[in-house]
Formats: structure tokens, sequence, C-alpha cells
């Protein structure tokens, strides 16, 4: 029995897909692999569609399970709450990042890049699809490179 939990919750940690806080070092990974970037802005504890957006899309196995060999993951999060407050030096970071990619502070807004940071395609708020076809917009844009 406890053998078959450990199983089980191994399999849904081995599963989840890693989002990145650097930058810098996520374009150095879409290089190397040649793959693209999806970069996401969020309010992790205070936006409604940002935490939907992650429900209902990041968190779907179609939508990890595509990321997982072919996105490079950016989460740059803007959480209100005192006890979810970033580093310093993460919270910086992600300034920079809003300065370039979001300068008018909108939540949720989500880029695919390529590996040298040019934007390939918006979705600009909650993108209101299924995951399949939230994927399927990406494959269309590598389909199309």
């Amino acid at each position: 029995m406890k053998t078959s939990i450990l199983i089980l919750v191994a399999s849904f940690t081995i599963s989840a897909t890693t989002w990145l806080t650097d930058f810098n070092n996520a374009k150095k990974i879409a290089a190397e692999k040649h793959q693209l970037i999806l970069l996401n802005f969020s309010g992790s504890d205070w936006c409604g569609p940002c935490m939907r957006l992650k429900k209902e899309i990041f968190e779907s196995a179609f939508f990890e399970s595509f990321a997982d060999s072919n996105l490079v993951l950016v989460n740059a999060d803007f959480p209100r709450n005192k006890k979810n407050q970033l580093p310093k030096e993460q919270e910086t970071q992600n300034e920079k990042l809003a300065d370039e990619y979001n300068p008018n502070g909108q939540f949720p807004l989500t880029l695919l890049l390529n590996a040298n940071g040019k934007i390939i395609k918006t979705w600009d708020g909650f993108p209101n699809m299924k995951p399949e076809d939230f994927v399927l917009q990406i494959k269309q844009i590598y389909h199309a490179n």
C-alpha cells in the first residue's frame, strides 16, 4: 500500500512542468534546445484570470506534456500579499521583464518568444479556449517557422 502511494506521488511530482524565473537562463536553454519561450505575467495571489489560466491550461496534462519537450516556461509573478512576496532580486528581474514586455501592466499576459526574446505571439488576458486549442496555436507557429 505504501509503495503504491509513493509511486502515485512520485508520478505527480515528475509530471509537474518546471517554470523558470530567470529569463536570461531561459533564453540560453531555448537556444541550446531550439525551443520557444512561453513568458507568463501573473498576479498569482490576486488576479482571478491568472489563477484560472494556471489551473485550466498550464496545469492541464495536455499542456504539460507538450511544454515539457517543446517550450521553455518563464513565470514573471507579481504577488500582492505580504506572505507571497518574492525576494528583492526576483522582483527586480520581473520588473525589468515587465518594462520590456508588459509596459501596460496587463494580467495575465502570455507571450510566445523565440530564443532571442523576440515576440512571436501574444495572449492578452485569459485565452478562452481548451488546453488543446492553446497548444494547437503554438504548434501552428512551430510548423510555420
